[in-house]
């Protein structure tokens, strides 16, 4: 409470940087600055936040429902990789090269084109140049750069602190204005409760106050079986099993959430999102987990940590690491629309 109280304190600054994103929003829409619109389809998939809506599962649905009817690739910035410039992921590729959502993409979908750079709009042509058989192209987090008009946009709100109710940076966690909702073609309230009522879906839509051609939608999180981080078995949490969480990631809240319900306790190790593991972090991770008393104890960590943590392979390779998936599931019967929706998009699109 004493951190929100603090946030309010911030206002004034978020009014002025919510006047410069507002300004440079009108500019893009007078045509004085200009974004480039391609004869070739694209989705994007974004968030008015900082974070934490869910963009990388559901880049990593729409891969799935796409990739085997369409040459599909994924192009990202790749958020804290050491390199730089336009690179397609490879065999030999690390997470360090391409950033650690990219990297977990590459591993669950080895066939797919996955590519990163910072400037899309350079990018793109670079990737239909490299793989001129692609046939679809996602981008992941790119709502809000408008230098690149995507054919289809998806906006992802959580439930738990839906856009309609937030603030602007620094005293709330937008990065872009509200109005800029009606880009959207497809709005996806993510992360809700699983018995999520009609009535209450109706009340969200009127808050939410789409316009004619948006579609909104809800979807929950689905968490599947644990699997080890190199040998990829896969176990059951037991509700008396020892559990120390290690996780990176924006808003682990839904997670912590989950194992509330599921194991008797656990213990936790949270440090900042995207955050590039190091020896003395390995050195925590091992002490925390000695202090666990019991048997039967691991550690779990997220998909997005576990591509950050392979590289201590020689360390953690006899050591009880496991790695939680995580999934969209849309609630009220409604996959099927979304999903005749986004490939009508495609098959329309390339008529």
């Amino acid at each position: 409470m004493l951190l929100k109280s603090f946030r309010y304190l911030l206002l004034p600054i978020s009014w002025l940087y919510g006047a410069v994103i507002w300004l440079r929003n009108k500019l893009f829409d007078k045509h004085i600055l200009k974004s480039s619109s391609f004869s070739f389809p694209i989705i994007c998939v974004g968030n008015l936040a900082t974070g934490g809506t869910g963009k990388t599962p559901m880049t990593e649905y729409l891969v799935r429902l796409l990739k085997n009817d369409f040459k599909t690739a994924t192009l990202s910035r790749g958020y804290k990789r050491k390199t730089e410039g336009f690179a397609i992921a490879n065999e030999k590729t690390t997470a360090l090269e391409i950033g650690d959502e990219p990297m977990q993409f590459h591993q669950k979908f080895p066939d797919v084109t996955v590519a990163v750079g910072e400037e899309r709009i350079v990018a793109i042509p670079q990737l239909l140049h490299q793989r001129p058989e692609t046939e679809v192209i996602i981008l992941d987090d790119a709502f809000q750069h408008r230098q690149v008009r995507a054919g289809l946009n998806i906006l992802l709100t959580d439930y738990s602190n839906l856009y309609t109710r937030d603030f602007i940076l620094p005293a709330g966690d937008l990065r872009d204005v509200r109005s800029s909702s009606r880009r959207a073609d497809i709005i996806i309230v993510t992360k809700c409760r699983t018995d999520l009522t009609e009535e209450e879906k109706r009340s969200l839509i009127k808050e939410i106050k789409p316009a004619e051609h948006q579609a909104v939608y809800f979807t929950t999180i689905v968490y599947g079986k644990p699997y080890h981080l190199f040998t990829k078995e896969e176990i059951d949490i037991e509700p008396d099993c020892g559990i120390l969480l290690v996780c990176g990631i924006a808003n682990p809240k839904p997670l912590k959430e989950h194992l509330a319900r599921h194991a008797d306790s656990y213990d936790m190790l949270r440090y900042a999102d995207h955050h590039i593991f190091h020896s003395d972090d390995l050195q925590d991770i091992r002490q925390q987990f000695k202090k666990i008393k019991s048997d039967n104890k691991v550690v779990l960590t997220t998909e997005k940590d576990a591509v950050r943590l392979e590289k201590f392979e020689q360390d953690l390779k006899d050591f009880p690491v496991y790695v939680i998936p995580i999934e969209h599931r849309f609630l009220f019967n409604e996959a099927d629309n979304f999903n005749v929706a986004t490939r009508s998009f495609i098959k329309n699109f390339r008529k």
